[in-house]
């Protein structure tokens, strides 16, 4: 009989310490399960690969079960990732919620009902445990103090000046935890400018606050006064169609072709990968070289160069480490919000014969990613 009770005993306290690991003081709703929602101010192939990469990193960490991921350019955006999320992932701990995401589609207006729709939500239905906020209109949506569900934001590129977080290191809102790359920007600028030692860098650039925050302007900024070369910049208009906000981009590098010896590529709604061959040309026929602001993606697809980050796993595992460490009862802020990532210097030698340029030898051996061509991409 003591036996019996003994083994009852550990039996019911291995039970307590099982169902405790998973409480947390923020989730207050019936659900047993952590269930997620999305967000984001409108599609962007950033915001798909960090995705794609979360999802990796809750089945590496036993969150979801072991399957298949397609690959992250089968899908057209991050909704119809959400879509396969919903009805192909097997979790104990989690669950995407089928009409938990939300995209503002890069309107106005659109983002301000979005917002007032997922607070309501938050407050009248209490369905929602997790947000994944992605970018500068996502993350400066959610990372309030009008709600109190742990919020963990992605794919930002200076959360500090968009006023999303306080610092690097501390989000400044218990429920609030953001994934930070520092010095990534000015270590690309660096590179840039070792290999071309220009004097004017044109910047085109969404002409908002919140496009100055997306371009992380005041690290380009300072990386330029360190560096020893000036800012040429060209702000545009986002605001309007999808054929009206490439011609405006087109229109500023046609602009900045005449005024700098080189073009920095920022990342804007405006680089839209199916127009790429014609918002390339103003560049080709100045002859100037580029640098993608964004990564590897746009170095295949025309751009001259950019620091490839081989994935985007680095960030995607450090949210998902943030959310398990949220579900077994941490504070989002308590959580570790910098990380590293992994970078190697990625160059188009199409283009570079386009402008002009035959790399030196010691640039090609430290090339980790070689593009031929250039890859139109018509989707």
């Amino acid at each position: 009989m003591r036996k019996i009770f003994i083994y009852f005993f550990v039996f019911l306290c291995s039970f307590c310490l099982s169902t405790e690991s998973f409480a947390h003081p923020l989730k207050n709703s019936p659900s047993p399960k952590w269930r997620i929602a999305y967000v984001e101010g409108g599609p962007y192939s950033e915001y798909q690969s960090t995705f794609m990469a979360i999802l990796k990193g809750f089945m590496q960490q036993n969150i979801l079960k072991k399957t298949a991921l397609p690959p992250v350019n089968s899908f057209a955006d991050s909704r119809e990732i959400w879509n396969w999320a919903v009805q192909n992932t097997q979790s104990d701990i989690i669950e995407f919620i089928p009409d938990g995401f939300y995209s503002a589609n890069w309107d106005s207006e659109q983002r301000i009902e979005q917002k007032k729709t997922v607070l309501k939500r938050i407050n009248e239905q209490n369905d929602i445990d997790i947000i994944l906020a992605f970018g500068t209109f996502g993350g400066s949506d959610f990372a309030t103090d009008e709600h109190d569900v742990p919020t963990f934001v992605m794919s930002v590129t200076d959360y500090v000046q968009a006023k999303i977080i306080v610092s690097p290191q501390d989000s400044g809102r218990d429920h609030v935890h953001a994934s930070v790359e520092t010095g990534r920007y000015e270590r690309q600028l660096a590179t840039f400018f070792d290999v071309f030692h220009f004097k004017k860098l044109g910047i085109p650039f969404d002409d908002s606050e919140d496009g100055k925050a997306t371009i992380a302007l005041t690290q380009l900024e300072n990386a330029a006064k360190k560096l020893g070369f000036e800012i040429e910049l060209c702000g545009f208009n986002t605001l309007e169609s999808k054929d009206k906000v490439v011609d405006n981009l087109i229109s500023c590098l046609e602009d900045l072709g005449k005024r700098s010896d080189a073009i920095y590529m920022t990342m804007n709604t405006a680089m839209q990968r199916d127009r790429m061959t014609d918002i390339l040309e103003p560049v080709i026929n100045a002859g100037l070289p580029t640098f993608s602001q964004l990564g590897v993606d746009e170095t295949e697809l025309g751009v001259l160069m950019s620091l490839s980050q081989p994935s985007f796993d680095n960030e995607g595992l450090n949210t998902v480490n943030a959310i398990i460490e949220t579900i077994n009862g941490k504070l989002p802020r308590e959580c570790e919000q910098e990380y590293s990532g992994p970078l190697g210097l990625a160059i188009n030698l199409k283009m570079a014969m386009l402008i002009g340029w035959n790399p030196p030898f010691e640039i090609l051996a430290a090339v980790d990613n070689i593009f031929h061509e250039i890859r139109n991409d018509t989707k």
